[in-house]
């Protein structure tokens, strides 16, 4: 019975101990061969919330992911007018600054062959530097050039601005935050700008609008991405922004209102009430319904209301600041409406001026702040004007740009439906918990011209004067920023400070770390660190070195009210390095772990081993032991 049990718990010790091993070194293998390139390199993928726009059976379809492409936005919307994104075209990669635009249907960037296009931020196109381009050949699809060998295009804007030129196909990149790898799509190359298309600092336009040369459309055709898209606004103390070309996972307080694509191209939504200081004004909701209805559309800067509708607004407004002082506008040529005496605190401006709501046909409302209906006064400080005007006679309702100012809108064309959500914009990505931009393929992959092989994250190659960081891995980036302003004290300007070189350098604002500050009557000099996204230990050598491209090619532009600046000596700083224990402190535990288990292990089997043993031993019964021997007493010595 003894040996049986023996036996028995020998064998339950020994599986345990075997599981337990087992269970380790699979850990201990997880640990070892994570610090192993991955030949595969699998990239971060964010799911999209909608599916395709085609359900079609075709396994070649179901079998390919939406993804997104998640970009940043530049420039101010009442400084510039409009917010640019940037969009690489051709092979190698050509960069542009391109006007996002939700009432455009084409994309179109300066081509090198243009007779008249004004001077803008960045090279002109040139077809015959890409490998890839091809012009799109004339065909009963599209409009065609008077000899009947190419498609064009021609486009004029209220305005009075125009654009025209040849359609052509190449592969298009989206940057370094995005999931979408370069896809071929068809685009216009100018050949004559006039207006301010001409005049404008901005390259082109990327039309987002409903179209076929819509670049929203042809990539939901290609199945690439589902059939929304998202644009955030900076606000009044930040410009900047962000684009997600694809869907999102909308937050659960997204307000819905429906856009209906029968009535018309542009995205209209069904606004019937507005509210100002908690009072609907008195007027008729089919107000909002004339004409095109209420349009939203991303490349205007102000809203426009109709007659009623903005008078109405006009006088509730008048009437809920009468503490405040009416003043002219800066130009004396526009009747702008203007007071002073609300202070230049931007987060204080809601205690001068009363909330507005604009109230939807579903009984949801969006709530807008004082930024989302007023702009600064460029002459008097502390003063500020009415971003809603009359439009003319116009019965449409057209919502620019300032009414959506820190306001995250998913244009939902698939479930024809457009949501608004209230966040600061220039930390987006924090905010919907985006993971960090994917890594570049590995240096061994194929990158010949085909789509399907190309790096997601391709920016252009290294500009002739100095290197890129190739393949070592950088830590971050540091470079130093001398500055000559009026500002007596610096430092209360550092946060906006850092929100413009965030933006500047299309990053995340906790990317961006003040290293030293030294100043010196108006002038100073500070120290930036720009470190790797989330918890990364390094950055992407894409990454790192576009960065590095918009530190030398002097790409980093500020507002005027930082008076000159110059950034020079940047420089590659190499990981911090880690001591060995806290890298390997795990497989140490573990290994100490066996070792205790083992050794307990076999000091148990040798316990019930000797006890098994002893009792096995054979003895004889004592019949009664009748005597005791006395135990001898010490003698004392003598």
């Amino acid at each position: 019975m003894e040996r049986a049990s023996f036996t028995a718990t020998f064998a339950i010790v020994s599986i345990i101990i075997f599981i337990i091993i087992l269970v380790d070194n699979d850990v201990v293998s997880c640990l070892h061969f994570s610090d192993v390139p991955n030949t595969y390199n699998r990239t971060t993928m964010v799911l999209p919330l909608f599916p395709p726009k085609d359900t079609s059976s075709s396994g070649r379809l179901l079998q390919k992911i939406p993804l997104n492409a998640r970009m940043s936005l530049h420039d101010d919307l009442l400084l510039n007018g409009y917010y640019t994104t940037r969009l690489w075209i051709g092979t190698p990669p050509q960069s542009f600054a391109l006007i996002v635009d939700t009432g455009s249907t084409v994309t179109y960037v300066p081509c090198s062959t243009c007779e008249q296009c004004g001077k803008h931020q960045d090279p002109r196109f040139q077809p015959e530097m890409s490998s890839t381009y091809q012009p799109v050949k004339c065909n009963i699809d599209c409009t065609c050039d008077n000899e009947r060998e190419q498609c064009i295009y021609e486009r004029q804007y209220a305005e009075m601005s125009s654009s025209s030129g040849v359609l052509g196909q190449d592969i298009v990149s989206f940057g370094n935050q995005s999931d979408l790898e370069p896809q071929q799509a068809v685009f216009g190359c100018e050949n004559r700008e006039t207006g301010d298309l001409y005049s404008q600092h901005a390259d082109g336009i990327m039309g987002l609008g409903r179209g076929d040369l819509s670049i929203v459309d042809q990539l939901v055709e290609k199945h690439v991405i589902s059939d929304s898209f998202s644009l955030c606004y900076g606000g009044m103390d930040f410009g900047g922004g962000a684009m997600v070309l694809g869907g999102i996972k909308s937050p659960a307080d997204m307000v819905f209102t429906n856009s209906d694509p029968v009535r018309s191209l542009y995205y209209n939504i069904e606004l019937k009430e507005i509210h100002v200081a908690g009072k609907a004004l008195n007027l008729n909701p089919r107000v909002f319904d004339g004409n095109h209805g209420t349009v939203l559309d991303s490349g205007t800067t102000y809203a426009y209301l109709p007659e009623a509708a903005f008078a109405a607004f006009k006088s509730a407004i008048m009437k809920a600041v009468l503490s405040l002082k009416l003043i002219e506008g800066p130009d004396p040529n526009y009747k702008d409406i203007c007071f002073s005496g609300a202070g230049s605190d931007i987060s204080q401006l809601s205690k001068s001026f009363p909330p507005v709501d604009m109230v939807f046909s579903n009984g949801k409302k969006l709530s807008l702040s004082p930024e989302n209906y007023l702009f600064r006064h460029s002459k008097v400080r502390g003063a500020y004007c009415l971003g809603i005007f009359q439009n003319g006679k116009d019965s449409t309702t057209l919502l620019g740009g300032i009414i959506v100012r820190n306001t995250l809108v998913t244009y939902d064309r698939q479930h024809e439906m457009i949501g608004f959500w209230k966040t600061n914009c220039s930390e987006l990505w924090d905010r919907l918990n985006f993971s960090p931009p994917p890594p570049p393929l590995p240096s061994g992959s194929d990158s010949k011209h085909s789509t399907g092989n190309m790096n997601p994250t391709l920016v252009p190659s290294g500009s002739p004067g100095y290197n890129a960081p190739g393949e070592i891995k950088v830590g971050f980036i540091t470079f130093y920023m001398s500055l000559s302003v009026n500002y007596l004290d610096l430092k209360p300007y550092m946060t906006e400070l850092t929100h413009l070189i965030a933006q500047e350098l299309d990053v995340n604002f906790s990317e961006v770390h003040l290293m030293n500050l030294s100043t010196k009557g108006n002038d100073s000099l500070v120290k930036w660190a720009i470190y790797p996204a989330g918890s990364a230990n390094y950055m992407t050598n894409a990454a790192a070195m576009e960065i590095i491209h918009r530190l030398a090619e002097s790409r980093v532009h500020l507002p005027d009210t930082f008076g000159s600046y110059k950034l020079f000596e940047w420089g590659i700083e190499p990981p911090p390095k880690r001591t060995g224990w806290p890298q390997s402190y795990l497989i140490v535990v573990i290994a100490l772990s066996v070792v205790l288990i083992l050794g307990l292990s076999a000091f148990l089997g040798w316990l019930i081993w000797r006890r098994g043993q002893e009792s096995s031993l054979p003895y004889e019964r004592v019949e009664g032991v009748e005597t005791v021997v006395r135990e001898q007493e010490l003698q004392p010595l003598k």
